[in-house]
């Protein structure tokens, strides 16, 4: 039955004679050489038996899943008989399972065919242990084999088992063909024992042959469940039962594959096939992502980097705490798991180099064993294999670890900017803040790609010099010094990018703060005409910003030269020193180094790279550490005790308070207050008295010098200048708390809200702009003031919040909003106006930082002074208005003392009548007038919203935007030249590569073509100039790249000041600022190399096809499908990639608004105690920015594997074919280009 069975059943069969039909035949594999090659033979059994162990590897971790999944399933199976069970499907869905017939008899099926499969098994292995006790010769192999498939049945039955769990409508590929292709086995076997029992009767009747017999049914219903696929379980969906996995994840219940998928699926990376299918069908949408597992989201690995960064500060108090070592304490388990696949790739990529001089050498006629040319081939191919896989999981495993550090870095920088001290703030600019997080954050994270090449660089070097001490002899010291040298040469370039790139990033970081502060003021620019003016200074600092850029990518240019020549150089000395030492090079050996060198020119070129992103890294690292390390509000400042513990609400003792601690001049001094629950405390004084800084040192908002602030119960915030989130009116006033639509209702009423949300034209649900911009100053105080009283607060603390509305308006609110709706509630107000002190329980006056008096109204008039003057300054400001809004009758002191109840009264009266006029004109319409005016009101209501979500372009990118990009600068004249230079430098490439091969001597004996001096002069030539076109093509796309990004730039800035204010009033700041600060970076210092690797890649592209087309021809009956394929592969991915990268875009921008809007409000925030809601929102953006990122990098690497192995197998039919073809009809000289 099996693989072993039919081996020997052809084998059996094969050397059959009539002469020995009456012979029984020998069941071993021995007598299989008579029918079958030995190598075809032996190549079989090796082929079966590795196909065997390595489904078993991919499925290993399987068996223990669904052995733990069968367990439980035994355990419930007791209390719940019934085949329908409830059960979450693979897209996240809730419903009820039905698990069919067919389901079961597949399964039974399996384990059916496993047990037959041991029982046979079981007497092969004592028949060969028979033979070993009777001293016969054991063939192992062949219990070796049957056991190998035995327990690859055992595997994929428990596979199949696992279906159930998965709630998967069809059976894994993997499962499938493997019944498939046991059922055809099965077949070709009866067909073998059916003719062996036709010539030999029942001699021929083993073990195998009733197995087979007795399977073949089973396997026939597994080969129609094969080919149809479906498992017999269905998924009753209900959505009633569908619940989110977070709060603000509804929309979205998957959770990626990745988490979970087997060996197989993440080598290949097939995991992913689903959402690309998607890709390829529609344009992706970020609900199409699946979410990140719980691993690799912001919050859990926020939570490690924090915990050991707060260690670290503990252990090093007297010195500064390393983040780079917080780093790597937090990530080492990734970056250790990582570095497996980097040094098993740096281990095989040198296999290649390392056999090819055994390969030119049975080119050339040297064989040492039979089929070594085979041989070689194959190891040729499975180190190619092996080097492709472990360079995907390599570079997404970096890439992973790079997200995570930029998450967790981001999250850190988020709330160390909401607990940021007032002083701390002062020399941190919020443009700095949001540089830290979009360019200094993102630099440490790329930095993952280089951590392995600290210790791969001495590794690289060590494997380079043992190969080139087997090929060129003693002569490979000097390519240690050779080398040694050109990584000397660095020390100076990276010192001159690192001062560069402080330069660089000091001009960025001025640049950011000012276009901030613009932004932030764009409506006073306007309003004055001040727009070209500060255009123009801007320009001016992105003048010297540029100015940096041009030297730190001019200079990069240098660099690319120095060490593509580096290689050369060492290649070069090692040849010179083997010349002058009399060693003798051949075509192997010269091909050997010459392919060693090309593997070490990789490491030596990034050295370069690697020394300037140090030192990148290192200025990042020490400019988001000291940021970390600032000083934070102090949390001892107040003392809160839970609500109800104390009748007094808020007492300060000795109060000491300066917003600079080391100033002699404290802010306030002598603070000495108690308030008892449920008063209502006015704070009062002339301008810069400390009445803010008062309710500052309530909140704890300033540092405490000496005393004691006591404050019972929670309290709520409201700031003079208000504080507006971006988003819809109804999300502002709850803030965070649930709906309670009473409640609601009343806030709005006592906040004068209900006729605003009238002429709003989406009411409550109309988007606020940023910073509120379409809400006039009134308006957004009210916003305030609803958002403190809908939060129930047990103190609310108001900072002048009547200052910003008319009296009319200020009158209605004082007596509905602290009156009415704060009666019970303890109220501290700062108030310039004077009306409403008289309702107050305790009046502070300020002076200077003291509180010079304080008691009740009538006592502070009686007492005189500093309070008198105060109301004596505000009456005469009254009179001095031309206001008619009291009449002469009414003295001063009643105006004084009842100013509220009169400006309400008179307000009111006002306010009714221009309410019953509207009325009266509203009714008095005709009914036409009236249907008009409703078509009127609901027309409004479907207006857009102010702000809406940022456009995302979809489909293929236009032409015309590469186009455009290319003539940005100097009108494109710069591309041909461009692809001139990589096309001279490959060409020379493969010159000097066609030069070593034809003049040195094929074998050991052969006469050379040319002197060894000739021979190093030409190669050295030849090398020199291609390295001396890749600095032209260098310098050249350096030039390209500065000119595009500066015209950009320009284009960009100019655009944004000549907008109209109602560009600025619906477009968030974040978006403007994503703009200039993370794609402008992406525009100077990426985009121009991703130009020119593109040309370098398809030039060298086409230089190796026209390489391996003149070598062997045939080549391309395999090359032209497998172009097709590649170009169906890419337009397949590009479907998917395209959208994954713009929906990564679009999520960076509400990262960086959340970011800049909350620093900028993180006292309300403060206030309110909303630090952790604030923070748990910033973990959210971050991973829905994540989510696509994470797919666009794996969809980079599920290409680029495709890809690879789509070379690697053009790669192994060329080798095969050199091997098939006979000795000398190929150019030995053409032939050795191939490596």
């Amino acid at each position: 039955m099996g693989f072993t069975h039919l081996l020997n059943s052809i084998a059996t069969h094969s050397s059959s004679s009539p002469a020995s039909a009456g012979q029984q035949p020998h069941f071993s594999l021995v007598g299989t050489t008579q029918g079958l090659p030995i190598l075809e033979l032996s190549s079989i059994c090796i082929d079966l038996t590795l196909l065997l162990v390595f489904l078993f590897t991919i499925s290993a971790r399987k068996i223990l899943v669904c052995v733990g999944r069968t367990r439980f399933l035994k355990d419930d199976s007791v209390g719940n008989s019934s085949p329908i069970r409830r059960s979450i499907s693979g897209d996240g869905e809730v419903g009820d399972v039905v698990v069919g017939t067919g389901f079961k008899f597949s399964v039974c099926c399996c384990f059916y065919v496993l047990l037959v499969q041991v029982v046979v098994l079981g007497f092969d292995g004592f028949g060969l242990i028979r033979e070993a006790v009777d001293g016969k010769v054991v063939v192992w192999s062949v219990i070796a084999l049957a056991a190998a498939q035995g327990l690859a049945w055992f595997v994929l039955s428990f596979l199949a088992l696992h279906c159930k769990f998965k709630v998967l409508e069809k059976f894994p590929l993997l499962l499938r063909v493997w019944w498939f292709i046991s059922f055809v086995i099965c077949i070709c076997t009866l067909y073998v024992d059916g003719k062996s029992l036709l010539v030999y009767g029942s001699n021929h009747l083993t073990s195998h042959v009733v197995a087979n017999f007795v399977v073949t049914p089973a396997l026939a219903f597994l080969c129609f469940v094969a080919i149809r696929g479906a498992t017999g379980i269905e998924l009753y969906r209900n959505s009633n039962l569908q619940e989110p996995l977070l709060e603000e994840e509804a929309g979205c219940l998957k959770v990626t594959p990745y988490t979970d998928a087997g060996l197989f699926s993440l080598a290949i990376l097939s995991w992913l096939n689903p959402l690309l299918s998607i890709g390829a069908k529609r344009p992706l949408e970020l609900k199409d992502i699946p979410l990140l597992a719980p691993k690799d989201r912001s919050k859990t690995n926020y939570k490690v980097l924090n915990s050991n960064w707060e260690k670290m500060k503990a252990e090093n108090l007297s010195k500064q705490p390393s983040l780079a070592w917080a780093i790597l304490r937090s990530f080492w388990k990734e970056a250790a798991g990582n570095a497996v696949f980097a040094l098993l790739n740096t281990l095989v990529s040198y296999v290649g180099p390392y056999m090819i001089s055994y390969f030119v050498d049975y080119l050339g006629g040297k064989e040492t064993f039979p089929h070594e040319g085979y041989v070689l081939a194959g190891i040729f191919f499975v180190s190619k294999l092996l080097e492709t896989l472990t360079t995907r999981q390599w570079y997404l495993g970096v890439d992973i670890l790079g997200m995570h550090v930029r998450s967790a870095l981001t999250a850190m920088v988020y709330r160390k900017g909401l607990k940021l001290s007032s002083l701390a703030k002062q020399s941190h600019t919020s443009g700095e803040i949001v540089n830290y997080m979009a360019v200094d954050v993102q630099r440490v994270g790329d930095y993952s790609w280089y951590l392995h090449d600290i210790w791969m660089l001495p590794l690289q070097i060590i494997l380079a010099l043992a190969i080139l001490y087997k090929n060129v002899g003693i002569a490979s010291v000097a390519t240690l010094v050779a080398t040694i040298i050109s990584i000397i040469v660095t020390v100076p370039l990276a010192k001159v990018q690192e001062d560069y790139q402080d330069k660089l990033m000091a001009a960025k970081d001025e640049r950011m703060r000012k276009t901030s502060e613009c932004l932030r003021n764009m409506r006073i620019l306007k309003l004055q005409a001040w727009e070209e003016r500060y255009r123009v200074k801007l320009e001016e600092m992105r003048d010297v910003e540029f100015k940096w850029l041009r030297k730190a990518l001019y200079s990069q240019a240098f660099i690319t030269f120095i060490f593509w020549s580096s290689p050369i150089f060492v290649a070069a000395v090692t040849f010179a020193t083997s010349i002058l030492l009399g060693a003798e090079l051949t075509a192997g050996s010269v091909l050997s180094a010459l392919a060693t060198f090309r593997i070490l020119q990789e490491p030596l070129r990034n050295f370069p790279d690697l020394v300037s992103m140090m030192a990148q890294t290192k200025v990042s690292l020490d400019r988001l550490s000291g940021f970390l390390q600032e000083e934070e509000l102090q949390e001892d400042a107040t003392i809160v005790l839970p609500r109800g513990m104390s009748k007094v609400a808020i007492e300060i003792k000795d109060g000491v308070f300066c917003w600079d601690p080391s100033s002699s001049r404290p802010t306030l001094s002598g603070i000495q207050m108690k308030v008892e629950s449920g008063m209502r405390v006015a704070v009062c004084g002339m301008v810069g008295s400390g009445k803010s800084s008062f309710l500052s040192c309530i909140l704890g908002e300033i540092p405490k010098i000496s005393g004691e602030v006591r404050v019972c119960g929670n309290a709520a915030y409201v700031s003079q200048s208000a504080w507006i989130q971006s988003g819809n009116i109804e999300e502002n006033i709850l803030f965070g708390s649930p709906m309670d639509k009473a409640k609601y209702k009343k806030v709005v009423h006592a906040c004068s809200l209900k006729k605003d949300f009238e002429l709003f034209s989406h009411g409550d649900q109309t988007i606020i702009g940023d910073r509120g911009i379409n809400l006039s100053g009134g308006q957004k105080q009210r916003v305030q003031l609803a958002r403190a009283l809908y939060q129930d607060a047990d103190i609310y603390l108001l900072d002048d919040p009547f200052s910003a509305v008319d009296a009319h308006t200020g009158s209605e609110l004082f007596k509905e909003y602290i009156m009415t709706a704060l009666a019970n509630k303890t109220v501290v107000f700062v108030t310039h106006q004077v009306e409403f002190l008289p309702t107050a329980d305790l009046i502070l006056v300020l002076k200077e930082g003291h509180i010079i008096q304080a008691g009740k109204y009538d006592e502070l008039l009686q007492a005189g002074t500093d309070f008198n003057a105060l109301v004596s300054a505000h009456h005469e400001a009254i009179e001095a208005m031309d206001i008619p809004s009291f009449s002469s009758e009414e003295s001063d002191e009643n105006l004084l003392l009842d100013g509220p109840a009169i400006l309400n009264k008179k307000c009111d009266s006002a306010g009714n009548n221009i309410d019953s006029l509207a009325k009266e004109v509203e009714d008095g319409a005709s009914a036409s007038d009236q249907k008009a005016i409703k078509e009127k009101k609901k027309a409004k209501r479907r207006k857009k919203q102010l702000v809406q979500e940022e456009e995302r372009v979809k489909g293929r990118v236009s032409m015309k935007v590469y186009l455009s990009y290319m003539a940005a600068a100097y009108k494109g004249l710069l591309i041909p030249l461009i692809v001139l230079a990589q096309t001279l430098f490959q060409f020379l490439q493969i010159a000097s590569n066609w030069w070593m091969a034809w003049a040195n001597p094929q074998t050991e004996g052969d006469e050379a073509k040319v002197s060894p001096m000739v021979l190093l002069v030409v190669y050295m030539a030849l090398a020199f100039g291609s390295s001396w076109f890749i600095f032209v093509r260098a310098v050249l796309v350096a030039t390209f790249g500065l000119a595009a990004a500066q015209k950009l730039f320009l284009n960009m800035l100019r655009s944004v000041f000549r907008a109209p204010m109602s560009f600025f009033d619906s477009t968030p700041a974040g978006r403007i600022l994503n703009r200039v600060s993370i794609d402008q970076s992406v525009v100077d210092l990426d985009i121009p190399f991703r130009l020119g690797g593109f040309a370098s890649t398809t030039i060298q592209l086409l230089g190796i096809v026209g390489v391996m087309t003149e070598v062997t021809w045939q080549v391309l009956l395999l090359v032209i499908p497998m172009a097709a394929a590649c170009l169906w592969m890419q337009k397949y991915y590009m479907a998917s990639s395209r959208e994954l990268v713009r929906i990564v875009s679009i999520q960076k921008s509400p990262v960086i608004h959340l970011f800049g809007e909350s620093i900028a409000g993180a006292a309300t925030i403060r206030g309110f105690g909303q630090e952790k809601r604030f923070m748990k929102r910033n973990l959210y953006l971050l991973d829905c920015f994540a989510r696509p990122f994470f797919c666009s990098i794996a969809a980079i690497e599920w290409l680029c594997l495709r890809m690879e192995l789509l070379s690697t197998f053009v790669f192994a039919f060329c080798m095969i074919l050199l091997v098939s073809f006979p000795h000398g009809s190929i150019d030995p000289r053409s032939r050795d280009m191939v490596f």
